[in-house]
């Protein structure tokens, strides 16, 4: 694959709804462009953008996966993204690589959630967006209907470019209203525009040119003078409109069956930005060249773990140039890399490059400190890109082996796979002990152990983590223990008194030494210390840690042969637990700051719902056509608020959740978190 200059590179990332047709475009690009001998299937697991087994089992998108393809002197490098919401990690990376999303719609099913959410990424990284109605052979078909809820969403910038030429099981073709003629077939043989459309065409190229002569005051002037602009003019002036995401072109097509695919490439390597137009900035806003003789700066938007080849990082360069057998500086590592062999890449296939420059986009094997998000320039010119910004995760599930062998490469296994995908989260639950994988949603979880087992060959399961409770006591008490053992020779004893109060939530732990006139050795007195701290960890209700409390020591006795160090650390666990029980111990639960953002109409039934849940509301901020809900709840109640919050909204909502405290159960739960705690434990 030759090297292409910038202005002749675009970057676009196919996104919108699961099953829209997105992986099914990128082969028909392929397939139209020479990239491939076949028309490959989803549904025959033949595609070259979902070559993953997961995949392929599945016949959807788990990963990204990067198709370049050569057309008329241009390289469209076109990015397939999931459409799934478990996957949207995977469309952030997506989208921070490419100049332009193209979305895609199903013209039988029209503008759904997962076109939305796509829409609504775009538009946060600021992206420009086009639109690419596929599916016009499909039953239901309607063209119409597609556009115009589009445009009620979204407004009329989304902009008419292609008429489809009849519909259904009739689809033959597209009018291209920039060049007025038709385009039939798969092979795109040029047509006079049919008679039935020729009135809508002219009608609807009016305002094509409108909206091209709007971009340049000759162009505007020319055009309110009557003149006729050139074809040349209309595309210059709708390049214009396009990045500066003025216009959103809607294309239309059949993607299973190449049809309109010939003619979307075309105005792709016309009107669609190239990697020269989209200015770039560092993190601190500062501009940057996007020429190959700048100063190098790439990003890292994908890592991919194998057992065999080690870690591939994909990256985007969007200054200078990366060289095979080269050296590069890792700017938020502030590390070395060495770079070893280059890869332009195509599905799962991999083409020795001599180098990746400006705009264009690569992979590279077996970087040692590089992660997803991070950037590469030359230690002599250090350049720092904005990091890619992941959705949270909503979704916390425990994960077990299933055997010792499993037990033994779980960490490391997980590790690798958090590595590929920054979605996930992995953490230790810091009261429970449980290894904790957090995603996007249920699917994403069990993908992701099922990646693992395919991977590595590591059987893990998954359940629901346990909630870390904790408890208190809410009265003042004092407690005496006298550990006394005598079986021959030395025996074992200490006599110890501590007073234990309530600290105000949040207080932790205290250990005051109030001991005066040796009553209790100095070297024993730390014993004292560590057996409270380790009887506070099995607690007297639940077995959860006991929290919030002060413990003072104030009298004890030792003997001169028979104490010891665990002699008194014994007698200060014993009267822990005894002065735990006698001082009304509680149990606390974790509450949670959560924000929810969702569409209006589902305001009410969302806070239905919170309030089913014991949460406090705190407040409602409407922005447009979406409302923000700020609640505290219990973690109890939320942890699976994922799947809720998606029956309630079709997955329109969103949400992030923090710990903000501790408070107490109410009287009516605990005895059954008692209870449950008992059985665990036997």
């Amino acid at each position: 694959m030759k090297d292409y200059a910038p202005d002749k590179i675009h970057n676009i990332a196919l996104i919108g709804h699961g099953g829209a047709g997105k992986t099914s475009l990128a082969e028909a690009m392929l397939f139209r462009a020479g990239g491939s001998s076949r028309l490959g299937r989803v549904e025959d697991g033949t595609t070259i953008s979902d070559w993953d087994p997961d995949e392929q089992k599945r016949s959807f998108s788990l990963n990204l996966s990067v198709v370049p393809v050569e057309w008329a002197d241009h390289k469209i490098n076109v990015i397939d993204a999931p459409g799934y919401p478990d996957f949207l990690g995977e469309v952030t990376s997506s989208l921070a690589a490419v100049d332009i999303a193209l979305i895609v719609v199903c013209a039988a099913s029209g503008v759904q959630v997962g076109t939305e959410i796509a829409w609504q990424l775009a538009q946060e990284r600021g992206k420009p967006r086009a639109i690419f109605i596929n599916r016009m052979d499909r039953e239901n078909a309607d063209f119409a209907a597609a556009v115009s809820q589009a445009q009620s969403l979204w407004g009329h910038k989304c902009l008419v470019l292609q008429l489809p030429i009849g519909s259904q099981q009739s689809f033959q073709g597209v009018v291209d209203l920039i060049s007025m003629k038709a385009y039939v077939g798969e092979d795109a043989k040029e047509q006079e525009i049919p008679g039935d459309l020729l009135e809508q065409a002219t009608t609807l190229r009016e305002k094509v040119v409108e909206a091209a002569a709007e971009t340049d005051e000759d162009l505007i002037t020319k055009y309110l003078e009557g003149e006729a602009l050139s074809h040349a003019e209309i595309t210059v002036g709708l390049r214009r409109a396009v990045v500066s995401g003025g216009v959103v072109p809607v294309f239309a097509g059949s993607a299973t069956r190449a049809v309109g695919v010939t003619r979307l490439m075309d105005c792709i390597s016309q009107i669609f930005p190239s990697a020269a137009e989209m200015p770039v900035s560092d993190e601190e806003g500062k501009p940057l060249s996007t020429e190959a003789g700048g100063p190098l700066a790439a990003l890292v938007f994908k890592t991919s773990a194998d057992p065999y080849v080690g870690r591939l990082s994909y990256f985007r360069v969007f200054s200078g140039a990366i060289k095979s057998d080269s050296h590069v500086w890792n700017a938020r590592k502030r590390a070395p890399e060495r770079i070893g062999t280059l890869y332009h890449v195509r599905g799962k296939s991999q083409e020795n490059a001599t180098q990746i420059s400006a705009g264009d986009i690569g992979a590279v094997a077996k970087l040692m400190e590089t992660a997803t998000g991070d950037t590469l320039c030359q230690k002599e010119a250090q350049v720092l890109l904005p990091t890619i910004g992941f959705p949270d995760p909503s979704v916390r599930m425990a994960i077990f082996p299933k055997g010792k062998a499993d037990l033994d490469k779980m960490g490391i296994s997980l590790q690798r796979i958090v590595e590929e995908d920054p979605s996930l989260h992995l953490e230790r639950g810091q009261d429970t002990g449980e290894l904790i994988l957090s995603g996007l949603g249920d699917s994403h979880i069990d993908v992701t152990l099922e990646k693992i087992r395919r991977k590595f060959g590591v059987d893990l399961e998954m359940g629901m983590p346990k909630v870390p409770y904790r408890e208190t006591i809410t009265a003042r008490t004092q407690a005496e223990y006298v550990h006394k053992k005598q079986s021959g020779g030395h025996g074992q004893y200490a006599r110890v008194a501590i007073e234990l109060e309530p600290l105000p939530r949040g207080g932790g732990f205290e250990f005051v030494d109030r001991i005066v006139g040796g009553a209790v050795p100095r070297n024993y007195i730390s014993s004292v210390h560590r057996g409270v701290e380790e009887a506070l960890v099995e607690g007297v209700l639940a077995h959860v840690p006991v929290t919030d409390l002060r413990v003072t020591l104030y009298d004890g006795k030792d003997h001169p042969v028979d104490s010891s160090d665990i002699a008194f650390k014994i007698a200060g666990a014993m009267a822990l637990k005894r002065g735990a029980q006698d001082a009304n111990p509680v149990i606390l639960e974790p509450i949670m700051n959560i924000r929810i953002t969702v569409p209006e109409g589902n305001t009410g039934d969302v806070i239905s719902d919170l309030n089913g849940k014991r949460a406090r509301v705190l407040g409602m901020t409407p922005d447009g056509s979406l409302t923000t809900i700020e609640a505290q709840v219990p973690l109890t109640e939320v942890q699976r608020y994922s799947a809720d919050l998606r029956s309630i909204t079709q997955g329109r909502g969103r949400f992030s959740m923090t710990f903000d405290r501790y408070e107490e159960v109410p009287a009516h739960l605990a005895p059954k978190i008692v209870e449950q705690a008992a059985h665990q434990s036997k």
